[in-house]
C-alpha cells in the first residue's frame, strides 16, 4: 500500500511548503523498533559516563544546526524566532543538565545491604544488591508546542537515554521539518559518540503512533499533549498482552489564587504580570494560567480592570496548527455562552487574516465554577482565561477543593495573610505538582527539585515528572541482586565502587 507524503506547511500562509518523508507503515515501524532493542545492551553497556557524553553531543549538534531549526520551528509553528533560540537554549541546556545527573550518579539508587552472620538475635542475612537499571526501547510522542524542548530531542528523549533506554520518537505532524533537522542533528551525534546504531529512530504518521505503543519491543511511552489523544493512546498501551508505563502529561488549567491583601496593594503588576503569562506562547503552553480568581468587591475591582485592559492589547497570534486553531475558536464561543459569564476584554483584533484569533478574558462569579461537571474548569488551549469574584475564604476554599489534578497553582498573598494562605497551600497540594508563591505558573525550570507532573488529568502517572532530575526514574526498574560474585555486578554495586557514585551502604549513605 502506497504511505502518504508528509509536508511541512507555513502556518501562517497554511500553505504547503515541502515533503519532508512518507508516513511511516508497519514495517517500518517494525524495522525501527527492532534496531532500537538490538542498541539496548550497547547503550547500557556506555555506562553514566558514556551516556553523558553522548548527551553532550546531541547539544553539539543541535547547536550547530541552531539556525536551520530555529527557521524551520518559526515557518512551522509561528512561534517565533525569539521564543524558539530561547526553547533551542533549554533544549541543549536540558540534554547537558542530564549529562551531569549521570555523572552525579543518585539516579540509579543503588543500595547495599552486606551478609550478615547468625547469632543470638536471629538468623543471618544474605548479601543484597538494589539499583535502578533501563526499562527498555522507549516510544516517545513529540508535542505541538515545544518544536524543540518536548519533541525529537527534548526531554523525554534526553531523560530516557540517560536512563539507558533507546528511543523511537513519533514526529509529530506540525512541525515536520524541524523533526528531520533534529533527528538528522540526533544521527550525528549517536554516530560521533560511538552509541549503537538504533540508538534514536524516527517514525511518521497517525497509524505509526499506533503501531509503535504496540510493539512489543516498546516498554514504555513518554507523551505530551491533548487530554483525548493521551487518553488514547494510554488505553493502547495497556490494551497490549504486556502493559506498560504510559508517562502522559494531558491537561491542567494552571489557576492563580490572589487574596485579599495582594489585590488591594499589588493589582496593577499582578494582572499585568498575568496577561503576560497567559499569552506567552500565543497561551500554548502546559503551564498557561487560564483561571484568575479575585476578591469581590473593591479589593479586586482594580486588579479586574488591569487585566481587561492588559488583555486588549495583545496582539493577535496564529495557532500552532488548523486543528488547535478550531478547537479554541469552539472552546471561547462555548464557554462565553454559558449562564452568568460575559466577556470581559478581548485581545486587538485580526484584521484580514482569518488564521489569527484574539485574545479573550471571561468574567464570572467564583460559584458558577462549582456547578457539576462546570466547563469553566477545563483547560481552553490558546490565549484565554477566566476571571473569577469569589465572595469570601469559604467559597475560595470551595473552588481550591473542586479542582481536579493541576501541573501547577499559583498563590499571590501579603505577609499578613500567612494564616489563609496555609489553609490555600494545604488544599492545593491535594491536586497540585508545583506550587507558585507570588508569581505565575509559566516558565518551568530544569533542575534537581524540578517537579513538572501531578494527578490526573495533569498526568496519568502523578509521582514521576517530565522535567528535571527525576525524569530519568520513568524509563528504570529495580533489580536486586543476591549473593552473585562482586566480579559480575554492576559497577555501581562493586565494593569498589569504581564509578564512584553516592550509596546507601548497610542503610547508611555513603
Amino acid at each position: 500500500m502506497a504511505m502518504s507524503e508528509v509536508y511541512s506547511m507555513d502556518q501562517r500562509t497554511g500553505l504547503a511548503v515541502e515533503s519532508v518523508a512518507e508516513e511511516s507503515g508497519a514495517r517500518e515501524v517494525a524495522r525501527v523498533c527492532g534496531a532500537a532493542a538490538d542498541a539496548a545492551a550497547g547503550l547500557d553497556r556506555m555506562g553514566p559516563g558514556g551516556r553523558a557524553a553522548l548527551l553532550e553531543a546531541v547539544a553539539v549538534e543541535l547547536e550547530a544546526a541552531g539556525a536551520a531549526l530555529v527557521e524551520a520551528a518559526d515557518r512551522e509553528t509561528a512561534l517565533g524566532a525569539d521564543r524558539l533560540r530561547g526553547e533551542l537554549v533549554r533544549t541543549c541546556g536540558q540534554l547537558r543538565f542530564f549529562a551531569e545527573v549521570l555523572r552525579e550518579g543518585s539516579y540509579a539508587d543503588a543500595v547495599i545491604d552486606r551478609a550478615t552472620a547468625g547469632g543470638d538475635t536471629g538468623p543471618g542475612l544474605p548479601d543484597m544488591r538494589r539499583m535502578l537499571r533501563p526499562l527498555g526501547p522507549v516510544a516517545v510522542f513529540g508535542s505541538s508546542n515545544f518544536p524543540l524542548a518536548f519533541s525529537v530531542a527534548g526531554g523525554d528523549t534526553a531523560s530516557a537515554l540517560a536512563a539507558g533506554c533507546p528511543v523511537v520518537v513519533k514526529a509529530h505532524p506540525s512541525h515536520p521539518a524541524t523533526s528531520r533537522l533534529a533527528f538528522d542533528a540526533v544521527a550525528r551525534a549517536v554516530a560521533a559518540a560511538g552509541a549503537p546504531a538504533g540508538t534514536v529512530g524516527i517514525v511518521w504518521g497517525f497509524e505509526a503512533g499506533r503501531s509503535l505503543v504496540l510493539d512489543p519491543r516498546i516498554k514504555a511511552v513518554g507523551f505530551t499533549g491533548s487530554l483525548v489523544g493521551g487518553r488514547r493512546l494510554h488505553q493502547l498501551a495497556a490494551s497490549r498482552p504486556e502493559p506498560i508505563p504510559f508517562h502522559g502529561e494531558l491537561s491542567s488549567l494552571n489557576p492563580v489564587f490572589v487574596l485579599p491583601g495582594a489585590a488591594r496593594d499589588r493589582a496593577a503588576s499582578i494582572a499585568r504580570d498575568f496577561v503576560r503569562s497567559l499569552s506567552f506562547g500565543h497561551g500554548q503552553v502546559c503551564t498557561k494560567p487560564g483561571l484568575l480568581l479575585v476578591p469581590a468587591g473593591t479589593d479586586g475591582d482594580e486588579l479586574r480592570a488591569e487585566a481587561a485592559a492588559a488583555v486588549t492589547e495583545v496582539a493577535p497570534s496564529w495557532l500552532l496548527n488548523d486543528g488547535i486553531r478550531a478547537a479554541f475558536r469552539e472552546g471561547v464561543e462555548r464557554l462565553s455562552a454559558l449562564p452568568g459569564v460575559r466577556t470581559a476584554a478581548v485581545g486587538r483584533p485580526a484584521d484580514d487574516d482569518e488564521r489569527q484569533v484574539a485574545a479573550c478574558l471571561l468574567h464570572v462569579a467564583a460559584k458558577e465554577l462549582l456547578r457539576p461537571e462546570a466547563p469553566l474548569m477545563e483547560e481552553c488551549f490558546g490565549p484565554f482565561a477566566v476571571i473569577a469574584e469569589y465572595r469570601d475564604v469559604a467559597e475560595l476554599i470551595e473552588v481550591a477543593e473542586a479542582l481536579e489534578g493541576q501541573l501547577s497553582c499559583a498563590v499571590h498573598a501579603d505577609e499578613g495573610e500567612q494564616e489563609l494562605s496555609g489553609l490555600l497551600l494545604d488544599r492545593l497540594a491535594r491536586s497540585c505538582g508545583r506550587i507558585v508563591w507570588n508569581g505565575f505558573t509559566t516558565g518551568v525550570t530544569v533542575g534537581w527539585a524540578t517537579h513538572h507532573g501531578g494527578p490526573y488529568p495533569a498526568t496519568t502517572s502523578p509521582g514521576h515528572t517530565s522535567v528535571g532530575a527525576s525524569a530519568v526514574s520513568r524509563f528504570l526498574r529495580p533489580v536486586c541482586y543476591q549473593s552473585v560474585p562482586d566480579a559480575l555486578l554492576p559497577p555501581q554495586l562493586r565494593n569498589a565502587n569504581p564509578l564512584s557514585l553516592p550509596r546507601r551502604m548497610d542503610g547508611v549513605r555513603a
